[in-house]
């Protein structure tokens, strides 16, 4: 049930087979329905979960209208790291697109596995990092790209997933409306 958590959490540090039960103890098993809510704004981020299968997006109410900002599929984490870390309200909502199976640990339970196990610390830093270069990333696409750059962007790093995500939900991440998305697509298209 963990092989997959474990493969991506060998990729930062090589986990003994005491670790891997150690971590397989930690987690636990959830599942999200499409449309579910791993979390919703103004609630304290209380889990770091790791995606098996299924697809999440993020987005925030701006001016009461949804603008998503990012998408995370199987085999990576999802959380409001700033929320969870300091167990404050979230500004942000993660929401599954598709249902979800996760592995999901709570705020003690991860500093436990920080504090215990020997590369803990380092697994976790290099997790934060990832998800900090995300955030960066899309931050300065939204003040440097116009929509067009921020389309193709889109495509080039979510290029396996423009079949499993709604034409609504990529105009939302873009930053336009559905038919002005059309638009870019055909002009791109020639």
């Amino acid at each position: 049930m963990h092989s997959e958590l474990f493969f991506a959490l060998n990729q930062f540090a090589t986990l003994s087979p005491e670790d891997e039960k150690f971590i397989a103890e930690s987690f636990t098993f959830r599942t999200l329905e499409k449309g579910d809510f791993f979390l919703r704004e103004g609630t304290v981020c209380k889990y770091v979960g790791f995606l098996k299968k299924g697809l999440v997006r993020y987005f925030v109410l701006k001016n009461e209208e949804e603008s998503t900002f990012e998408f995370t599929k199987e085999g990576e984490f999802i959380s409001d790291y700033s929320s969870f870390n300091r167990q404050t309200k979230s500004v942000q909502n993660i929401e599954a697109i598709e249902d979800c199976e996760l592995l999901v640990v709570d705020y003690e339970k991860l500093q436990t596995i920080f504090n215990t196990i020997p590369n803990g610390n380092y697994i976790g830093r290099h997790i934060i990092e990832h998800r900090f270069d995300i955030m960066v990333n899309q931050l300065l696409a939204v003040y440097m790209q116009n929509s067009e750059q921020r389309y193709q962007k889109f495509i080039a790093e979510y290029a396996d997933l423009t079949q499993r995500i709604p034409q609504y939900l990529i105009a939302s991440y873009v930053g336009v409306q559905p038919p002005s998305l059309s638009r870019i697509r055909k002009r791109l298209s020639r």
